[in-house]
């Protein structure tokens, strides 16, 4: 389940720190959650792809690790961040 190239450009483009930037922590965040929405849509139609339900887990725990770290760095940042995206903090 990946993304469309013109949402993540969409993606990017809204949360860089900076004209090339493209690997920031809010930048992959706001990757990994977009791709946690359109995967966790996809395990409401099919509940038991459980292939799909391990990347899941896999990105959901590749998030938290940033979130951490943005908010052990940068607690302002991970304010703003996380009210953006509606996670929870």
């Amino acid at each position: 389940m990946t993304i469309a190239v013109e949402t993540k450009k969409q993606i990017v483009a809204d949360n860089q720190r900076h004209q090339k930037d493209s690997g920031s922590p809010e930048v992959q965040i706001a990757i990994l959650t977009a791709e946690i929405r359109d995967l966790t849509e996809h395990m409401k139609r099919h509940p038991k792809d459980y292939h799909s339900r391990h990347g899941l887990l896999l990105k959901v725990n590749r998030r938290n690790k940033l979130v951490a770290y943005l908010k052990r760095v940068d607690g302002a940042k991970y304010s703003q961040l996380t009210a953006k995206l509606g996670l929870r903090q």
